[in-house]
């Protein structure tokens, strides 16, 4: 899809499995898998690390990168990560990119399943950032978080993700919302995290977001439908609601990052609330 100055792709980094009532918070299991699906033997649903891919104004943009291939091996069978059907590696090679020519990687927020692939693992050990000649951004009421994180949310956040970035020069740190190349702003949200960056591209005719964390399945359009992995809920919520507000009114596309079974789409707005309008194919 094209925006302004940018193609707009998205972009596969892997499928993994997080536990439904996690997912899903407060709302009952009876709702939950109408929406989306029963899950395994362990409660676990399918997910996707989707990342969004953005080129033009001379830049190739990442936004996101998936969970890598970093973790553990306990961790891994835990989240059930799966590459038998999309990596980073194998994305790149079919939109006939290498890693040296991402110039730019935004990073929503620091979780594992979101900055894992800004980093891998070597031969000799050694951690390095994946794409040597990008600039990564993240905004910084973030990065002080992750740094200190709380005891709920300590394990979705892992320094081996970062620290190479910053050891190497390669973070930059975003301070508030606005425009951080032509036509992509990013915008702070708190209830999930504090200071994840929602990403806006926009032109006079078309407005895409991917709001990350915010509503991560097409199945948490519902304002009430918040992952318990969220730092506030309640705060979650509002910034849901004015967000699918302002889609529902403007006809803008939400991508979203970890659905496995939709992409992206518009939202429509009824007596009953916010849902799923149209799929959209970007």
């Amino acid at each position: 899809m094209d925006i302004g100055l940018y193609t707009i792709s998205t972009f596969e980094t892997g499928d993994f499995a997080l536990d439904g009532g996690a997912m899903f918070g407060v709302v009952p299991k009876t709702l939950w898998m109408k929406a989306y699906h029963t899950g395994d033997d362990h409660n676990r649903i399918d997910m996707t690390a989707r990342s969004l891919l953005i080129r033009g104004n001379g830049r190739i943009i990442l936004v996101d990168t998936g969970c890598g291939h970093k973790m553990a091996e306990k961790l891994a069978n835990i989240y059930r990560l799966d590459y038998s059907r999309a990596s980073i590696e194998q994305s790149l090679q079919s939109h006939g990119i290498t890693p040296e020519e991402i110039t730019d990687v935004v990073l929503t927020h620091l979780h594992f399943d979101h900055v894992g692939g800004a980093t891998k693992k070597i031969s000799n050990g050694d951690i390095i950032p994946t794409f040597p000649n990008a600039m990564y951004h993240v905004q910084r009421e973030q990065l002080q978080w992750a740094q200190s994180p709380t005891d709920k949310d300590r394990a979705s956040f892992m320094p081996e993700n970062w620290d190479p970035l910053i050891a190497n020069g390669m973070l930059n740190v975003l301070e508030g919302d606005g425009e951080v190349f032509q036509g992509i702003n990013v915008q702070r949200v708190y209830g999930h995290t504090c200071g994840l960056q929602v990403i806006h591209v926009q032109d006079d005719r078309h407005h895409i977001v991917f709001p990350a964390d915010l509503i991560p399945t097409a199945a948490h359009i519902p304002v009430p439908y918040v992952m318990g992995y969220d730092n506030y809920p309640l705060t979650s919520m509002e910034e849901k609601h004015e967000l699918l507000t302002q889609a529902s009114e403007q006809g803008w596309i939400i991508c979203f990052e970890h659905d496995a079974f939709t992409k992206a789409g518009t939202i429509k707005r009824t007596e009953k609330g916010f849902s799923l309008d149209q799929i959209v194919s970007i």
